[in-house]
């Protein structure tokens, strides 16, 4: 036994698909090596194929599993066997999977041809009819279940277009009433409605999409303006900025420069102070006293500021004086100055 195998992903929903590869009458309105497939019953029918030369058989379903896969067998003519595999791929993918044994005929004279590139060719037969039933599907209306409402059918290349259909094939088609002429005249009238309204559909959205662009353009127009209104106004800022004298901005003494003093103004008459506050608030008392707590002032005991006597630590920086400044008035002044 020869074994070939193809596979392709349709467009479609798995249940769709499966539907309509059911249809194996149909198969020579849109494959091009298929010549024949009618019905004895509902499990058995009779193909005939073109591959190098004409092959035919009756055929009997076996190993079906809706919307997974179907399988047939042959009970007379070339002997073979097979199944399709449907798997799906998502919302709206489908994977269609065909594996097929057979029995090359003439003995070994079809190995040899096996061997020459019929092997091959059959395989590349079998990929082009599976493409014609993708494009079937995917050329029907959203949901079909029949292959009568796709648009692909009788294209120029298939069994149907070029003639080769078999006698009994035609004979099966004149009885099918989906193709009486008035049933090929409605199907031809409803094929170019659903093309004009698709056209229709396509220059609507060709439109909003010119619309939409449009809009884009002008609003990156606006954006632009914006941007040259913004940067004239700033350039007319610093301009004027530029133009004025630098003369004209009067910083504040204390608040406008590092450490409470501009580094530019001369030394305050204050000399240790900077400005508005002194550089070293506690530097008039003991150290020791002036890292304890302050305490609440008892109104009986004076303050040091009250005392005549100088601090020690005070004493030792300054040198000896005859005036002490901590004091003030009469109070103020030593033993000596009085």
């Amino acid at each position: 036994m020869v074994e070939h195998s193809a596979s392709v992903v349709v467009k479609a929903p798995v249940e769709q698909v499966y539907q309509l590869f059911t249809h194996f009458n149909d198969f020579p309105k849109f494959m091009r090596f298929v010549k024949e497939v009618t019905y004895y019953d509902e499990q058995r029918s009779h193909w005939v194929v073109q591959v190098v030369t004409t092959h035919e058989w009756d055929a009997v379903n076996e190993d079906w599993i809706p919307n997974r896969q179907v399988g047939w067998r042959s009970t007379r003519g070339l002997r073979n066997s097979g199944k399709v595999k449907f798997r799906p791929m998502g919302t709206n993918r489908t994977e269609v999977a065909v594996y097929i044994s057979y029995e090359p005929p003439t003995g070994p004279l079809g190995k040899l041809g096996e061997a020459l590139g019929v092997n091959s060719y059959f395989e590349s037969v079998l990929q082009t009819d599976l493409s014609n039933f993708a494009r079937m599907v995917e050329e029907a209306p959203p949901g079909a279940l029949d292959p009568m409402s796709s648009h692909y059918l009788f294209h120029e290349e298939s069994a149907f277009s070029r003639g080769v259909i078999t006698h009994r094939q035609r004979e099966a088609m004149a009885h099918d009433p989906m193709m009486t002429p008035e049933a090929l005249e409605k199907r031809l009238q409803q094929i170019e409605q659903e093309r004009q309204e698709k056209e229709r559909a396509a220059q609507q959205q060709q439109e909003f999409l010119r619309r939409q662009l449009e809009e884009k353009q002008r609003a990156w127009e606006a954006l632009q303006a914006q941007l040259a209104e913004a940067r004239r106004r700033q350039e007319q800022i610093t301009a004027t900025l530029a133009s004025e004298p630098l003369e004209s901005y009067a910083p504040h003494p204390v608040y406008s420069t590092l450490g409470g003093r501009s580094a530019a103004m001369d030394r305050v008459a204050l000399g240790d102070r900077d400005a508005l506050r002194p550089r070293y608030a506690l530097s008039q008392q003991d150290p020791m006293m002036a890292r304890l707590p302050k305490k609440e002032r008892d109104p009986a005991q004076p303050s040091v500021e009250e005392l005549a006597v100088e601090s020690p630590w005070w004493l030792s920086i300054r040198g000896p004086s005859d005036v002490c400044f901590l004091g003030s008035g009469e109070e103020g002044m030593s033993q000596e100055a009085r």
